[in-house]
């Protein structure tokens, strides 16, 4: 526990018993610097002074006059830098809304609490508190590239090709590879794609930049093949790419020279992407490539406006359920709803499901309780080049026969 004597807390609350409750737990661990208020407007006054600004608010939602998300928005305007726990009746989803509403912005929360408070609960919390002037420092900015570097970067093939499995999760076999560019910059190190993607689109490179990673992912794909390893090639396919009618021709001579079977290939579209574009030549790209059994998938389902639409219009046969309605859907009822219904959607359109962002056993088991058909992400391996590829196989096939798709139940 913190030094209790150093700690200023305030406590936040319309309701005279939780102050009283909350000020007597806190006295009787050590706490001696606990003041209280019963209205926002008497707690600014104590923040907008040195000497009772606290560094720690316990703060109710539902408060008359000025409820908890209002005067978090105060807090916003007096660059307030302590942290805050909430402690309210509210629902599980109205507390995540706050929590996330009070991350964005970017004041430091160690979590809500439900009332009534258990004392374990709250103490855990606040051990998690660490005074602002020893918190790490706010990262850098990103270091924004220009055009012409990232050109020079394609020109010099400086792009690199990482892959990350994706499995089966009944038996573990390993059924393909999602093709990650990376930039080796020789002298910034290893650049991710949101530092570059974004303006290769942005200054007509998008295309070049594809062809080189569509070239090195089939060679790759080729290798693999002639080695004896079967896997799908799964490729990132930018709107701007299909903003082109000889994208089609482009990817098809690409397969045939490298003798694959369009069977293997899997071209991924971000589902945000297709939002608003013209759809017609888009459509008839993928319509196309989709007659000639290349795969189409739609990747980070449930982020855009309007997924059903896309699944209607456009002939997908596999379903990516993005990260954010995967990891931790086992233990938070909103993200279960989300992940639950975006399977049973794909299963009764006969598309493979693909759940992305599996980053722990407790993950996996709820895909295996639930019958998803394929899982990627850090439990399985983060992205790594093809050279590390054999030592991951063998790796994973270890962790398979280890027992890692035994009955677990998740904590």
């Amino acid at each position: 526990m913190h030094n209790a004597s150093n700690l200023k807390i305030l406590i936040l609350d319309d309701d005279h018993f939780m102050l009283r409750l909350l000020t007597h737990m806190l006295t009787n661990q050590g706490f001696t610097s606990v003041s209280s208020c019963d209205n926002g407007a008497d707690a600014l006054k104590k923040i907008d002074v040195a000497d009772t600004c606290p560094d720690l608010i316990l703060l109710d939602l539902n408060m008359p006059d000025m409820d908890g998300i209002e005067f978090v928005r105060y807090l916003v305007d007096r660059y307030y830098t302590g942290s805050l726990i909430l402690v309210s009746g509210e629902d599980e989803r109205m507390l995540q809304t706050a929590e996330k509403l009070v991350h964005a912005h970017k004041i430091p929360m160690l979590g809500y609490l439900h009332k009534p408070v258990s004392p374990e609960k709250l103490f855990a919390l606040i051990e998690n508190w660490t005074p602002p002037a020893s918190k790490k420092p706010k990262s850098l900015a990103k270091k924004v590239y220009a055009a012409e570097e990232i050109q020079a970067a394609i020109s010099n093939h400086e792009l690199v090709n990482y892959y990350q499995p994706k499995v089966s999760v009944a038996t573990g076999e390993i059924i393909s590879v999602e093709t990650l560019v990376r930039w080796h910059h020789p002298t910034d190190g290893l650049i991710l794609p949101d530092q570059f993607i974004g303006i290769a689109e942005q200054n007509g490179l998008i295309r070049d930049l594809t062809c080189q990673v569509l070239i090195n992912a089939l060679a790759q794909a080729k290798k693999w093949q002639q080695s004896g390893q079967e896997l799908r090639m799964a490729i990132n396919v930018s709107m701007d790419n299909l903003a082109s009618l000889d994208f089609q021709d482009l990817v098809v001579n690409l397969v045939k020279e490298n003798n694959l079977s369009p069977q293997k290939i899997i071209l991924e579209v971000t589902e945000s992407q297709l939002m608003g574009a013209d759809k017609r030549i888009p459509l008839e790209i993928l319509t196309r490539l989709r007659l000639k059994r290349f795969h189409l998938s739609i990747d980070d389902f449930g982020t855009g406006h309007s997924s059903m639409t896309q699944l209607r219009d456009i002939p997908f046969d596999e379903l990516k359920i993005d990260q954010s309605f995967v990891h931790r859907a086992w233990t938070d009822e909103t993200l279960r709803a989300m992940y639950d219904a975006s399977l049973s959607m794909a299963k009764q359109l006969d598309m493979d499901v693909v759940a992305e962002g599996v980053e722990d056993l407790n993950d996996w088991e709820l895909l295996r309780q639930t019958g998803c058909d394929m899982a990627q992400g850090n439990f399985i391996s983060p992205p790594i080049q093809a050279v590390d590829f054999p030592r991951w196989t063998k790796e994973w096939q270890n962790r398979v026969r280890s027992g890692l798709l035994e009955n677990h139940d998740p904590a």
